[in-house]
């Protein structure tokens, strides 16, 4: 497959626990609630392509795989199945998973950090209080955290939904919450992440589409940011929409109409397992090429990474040999296609902070 050896850059992950893990603690973090499952489509991808990765054959029992993962040791599984990856890029949402560091010393290449809107504003308000210069206080820690970051991030979808009111200015009041709700507040902090991005050539990354039980999915469709795109048309920000299953045609329209807009899939890829094809193709329908950018939202479990990008690698590949066979595309420009997904999109997106922009 012309996929097979692509570099990848990995624009959206969290970091890994190398922690050994008995049964029922590995299939909690297989899916996005509490209750993942071997007995699910990723629970065979698991089976099928990380056992080979550790040494094992492909399709042994969960049980197998599992004492084996526990002799190798949580470590020594996160190394090996993060660096066959093939991603020379990471961009690491520290706000869930923990930091560069602890993640860097596992993975081969460049690792930069998201930084979490939500989580910085919670931090400050945690230290000053709902004080007259909270504001002011927030958009100084955030700007002291953007200054070393690659891209900034919200996960306003599960707070009060992407269909959050557009504020230039901070409300009058607010409650102080451990858990920032109030849809005035997280309207005017995206605001300041989106001017804070055009200023400064950050991406701004939304979550969209499906989630841990604590979303409302309706409340998480892309096309409830339409005036909120609108209005940062033309302002030099970028916005990248993440996961976006099951509106992925609706983030694909978006960026169609909206040459700022990016999205990937993220951990769709691993979850739908051997239909990570049939859902790049039906991405692909609308969404132009220099759209689409690669990432596997992997957290916790390494398998998560490594699914992503090997699952990813195979429907695309697959993909683009019936284009092929079909004569739709010709192999020059499959390959191009290929390596703007693959990193390429992504680069030029982050180009102000990685270390070598390419072109």
């Amino acid at each position: 497959m012309l996929t097979d050896g692509v570099r990848l850059t990995d624009h959206h992950c969290h970091g890994v626990h190398t922690a050994n893990l008995d049964r029922p603690g590995f299939e909690r973090m297989l899916g996005e609630g509490a209750h993942g499952s071997f007995d699910s489509a990723i629970g065979l991808a698991v089976r099928r392509w990380c056992a080979p990765a550790l040494d094992l054959p492909a399709h042994v029992s969960p049980d197998v795989y599992l004492r084996h993962r526990a002799r190798l040791g949580g470590r020594e599984v996160a190394a090996r199945l993060l660096r066959a990856t093939g991603v020379t890029r990471w961009c690491l949402d520290t706000g869930i998973g923990g930091g560069t560091a602890d993640f860097a010393a596992l993975v081969d290449g460049e690792v930069r950090e998201v930084v979490r809107l939500e989580a910085v504003a919670e931090r400050v308000i945690a230290q000053v209080g709902a004080v007259s210069g909270v504001y002011e206080h927030i958009e100084a820690e955030l700007r002291a955290r953007a200054a070393g970051a690659v891209g900034l991030k919200t996960i306003v979808a599960y707070r009060c939904g992407l269909d959050f009111p557009l504020r230039d200015h901070p409300p009058t009041s607010f409650a102080p919450e451990h858990r920032l709700t109030d849809p005035q507040f997280l309207g005017w902090l995206v605001g300041l992440g989106a001017r804070i991005g055009a200023e400064l050539g950050l991406p701004l990354q939304f979550h969209t589409g499906f989630g841990d039980p604590d979303l409302r999915l309706r409340h998480g469709d892309p096309l409830l940011l339409t005036d909120f795109l609108r209005r940062t048309a033309g302002t030099g920000l970028s916005v990248m929409l993440l996961h976006c299953w099951p509106f992925h045609r609706h983030a694909a329209y978006l960026a169609h109409v909206f040459d700022h807009v990016h999205l990937d899939l993220g951990l769709t890829i691993p979850y739908v397992g051997q239909r990570a094809g049939a859902v790049l193709a039906e991405t692909l329908e609308l969404a132009p090429f220099r759209a689409l950018c690669y990432s596997s939202d992997g957290y916790g479990l390494p398998e998560l990474h490594h699914l992503g990008a090997l699952l990813w690698r195979r429907g695309l590949g697959k993909l683009i040999d019936e284009w092929i066979a079909d004569d739709a595309i010709t192999t020059a420009d499959a390959e191009t296609l290929i390596g703007a997904i693959a990193h390429g999109n992504a680069e030029r997106a982050y180009r102000a902070r990685f270390e070598t922009a390419v072109g």
